[in-house]
C-alpha cells in the first residue's frame, strides 16, 4: 500500500504574514527579521502581504501573536526572539513561557503561529543563529510557516481530506 502524502507548496504568493518581532536584543532580532523578509519575498510574498509588529520582548509574543492570529487577515504568524540565559532562571521562565504561549496561540485558533524563538546560552550562540541566510531562525521561521500555510490550505480544499476525518469521528 501506497498512502497519499500531503506536502505544503513553498510559495508565498497571496499569502498574507504577520511577524512578532521581540525588541529585546533588538541587534539579533532585527537580523531573525530580515531573514524571515527575505525568505517570504524570495518564495513570492508581495510588500503589502507582510506586516511586523514589534512587542517589548519575547514574554509579551504569545498575546501579540494570538490576538493577530484572531483577525483573521493572516496566513501565519511568525513569533521571532532571542532569549539568552543569564545567571538566573529568568531565562527559563521566559523561553518556556513563549515556547508554550506560541503553541497555544496556533492551537486556540488554528492559524500556523510560528516559533522562531533563538534560546540559547551564550550571546555568540545566539549570533550564530540569526546569521545572515544560512543559519538565520528567522529565515527557517518564514519558509516552515510558508509551508504549513499551504498545508492546511490545501486540507481546507482538499474533500477526500475531510471525508476521511469525518469518517474517522463517527
Amino acid at each position: 500500500m501506497e498512502p497519499k502524502i500531503h506536502n505544503g507548496a513553498l510559495n508565498a504568493k497571496g499569502l498574507r504574514f504577520a511577524i512578532v518581532e521581540s525588541r529585546w536584543n533588538e541587534l539579533l532580532t532585527s537580523r531573525l527579521a530580515s531573514g524571515a523578509v527575505d525568505a517570504l519575498e524570495r518564495l513570492g510574498a508581495g510588500e503589502a502581504d507582510v506586516e511586523i509588529f514589534k512587542v517589548p520582548g519575547s514574554f509579551e509574543i504569545p498575546l501579540a501573536a494570538k490576538r493577530i492570529a484572531e483577525t483573521g487577515r493572516f496566513d501565519a504568524v511568525i513569533c521571532l526572539g532571542v532569549v539568552i540565559r543569564g545567571e538566573t532562571p529568568h531565562f527559563d521562565f521566559v523561553a518556556g513561557e513563549a515556547a508554550g504561549g506560541i503553541s497555544q496561540a496556533a492551537l486556540s485558533t488554528g492559524v500556523p503561529v510560528v516559533f522562531g524563538v533563538v534560546t540559547a546560552d551564550t550571546v555568540e550562540q545566539a549570533t550564530n543563529r540569526c546569521g545572515v541566510k544560512s543559519g538565520n531562525k528567522g529565515y527557517e521561521a518564514a519558509m516552515a510557516a510558508v509551508e504549513i500555510a499551504n498545508l492546511l490550505k490545501a486540507v481546507g480544499e482538499d474533500d477526500s481530506v475531510g471525508v476521511t476525518a469525518r469518517q474517522h469521528a463517527v
